[in-house]
């Protein structure tokens, strides 16, 4: 079984809406990294020195591969992320995982049901 790793960056206020959209495309889980900062293409806002920028949360999503484009659009689409600074997600291959063996029997069987 081949696995994708989903990663969604968006403020705080989406975060249950993309963890719902995310399990209810098939994600059987999730980790949130809370009050990440980082830098877009644009300069950021400062106010005496002070950045203005919005914490955001960084969420992610291991997947079975025939879920992965399913699990991405339903981010999209619950995080509004078609529109400017809303949030991004995107997948990377995952060369290999531990620890996932549990869920393996019933990804195998929701998969086969899929294709």
């Amino acid at each position: 079984m081949r696995f994708k790793l989903i990663i969604a960056m968006a403020e705080e206020q989406w975060t249950n809406a993309l963890m719902d959209a995310a399990r209810d495309a098939g994600a059987k889980g999730s980790t949130i990294i809370r009050s990440a900062k980082g830098k877009g293409v644009e300069a950021t806002k400062t106010f005496l020195g002070l950045s203005l920028e919005h914490a955001i949360d960084i969420i992610l999503l291991l997947v079975e591969e025939h879920q992965s484009r399913f699990i991405l659009e339903a981010l999209e689409k619950a995080g509004n992320m078609k529109e400017k600074g809303t949030g991004i997600a995107f997948q990377a291959d995952v060369e290999d995982a531990v620890g996932v063996s549990h869920q393996i029997r019933e990804l195998v069987t929701m998969v086969e049901e899929q294709i």
